[in-house]
């Protein structure tokens, strides 16, 4: 299921490899990030330049070297072209617990593609990453991925009032969670 290349975990499903992303994946970034759909509860406006993905690249890297967070690119098997990312940020291993984030490209969408991903990475954090908790923060009308996490088994613990402030406004945000014990379902 996983292997590692340069101390990056690879990860594999029926459909998809999770990977490392790079700089020459910049292009397929910006593609995707800069569409309004994809970017609507991602809390940046949407890519304009190459500039904006590269920065979004390197952000992923300072995530990894400073061991907050990891993020892979999802791509399918057959192509290998990144077509959404998706991974762990905020890690506070002192509670062993995480947020997980993810976006595709709308080409992608309802095809139970990042379904597969995030449970791919959601197995990983806590058989290899030992987390205990995995907290998801959604806005209220991003109903596809309230579903997506739920159909994992996260349980929505409440309303974040005026939590974030991006795109120019506060943001209300969903607090979903889901222990380890919740996703293997044992005790």
């Amino acid at each position: 299921m996983n292997s590692k290349s340069d101390n990056f975990p690879i990860l594999e499903t029926k459909r998809l490899l999770l990977r490392n992303i790079i700089n020459e994946d910049a292009k397929n970034i910006l593609h995707y990030m800069s569409d309004e759909d994809v970017m609507q509860y991602y809390g940046l406006a949407p890519f304009k330049s190459l500039d904006d993905a590269f920065e979004e690249i390197s952000w992923y890297q300072t995530l990894l070297n400073k061991k907050t967070g990891i993020r892979w690119g999802i791509t399918l098997k057959e192509k290998g072209i990144i077509i959404g990312s998706c991974g762990f940020h905020n890690i506070v291993s002192q509670h062993f617990r995480t947020e997980i984030g993810f976006e595709l490209s709308k080409e992608m969408w309802g095809k139970g593609i990042a379904f597969e991903a995030v449970e791919a990475i959601t197995n990983y954090g806590f058989t290899h990453m030992s987390f205990q908790r995995i907290e998801a923060l959604i806005e209220p009308p991003n109903l596809s991925s309230q579903r997506l996490v739920e159909k994992l088994g996260f349980m929505r613990e409440g309303l974040l009032r005026n939590y974030e402030f991006t795109c120019g406004k506060f943001c209300d945000l969903y607090m979903y969670s889901l222990l380890k014990q919740e996703f293997y379902k044992t005790d």
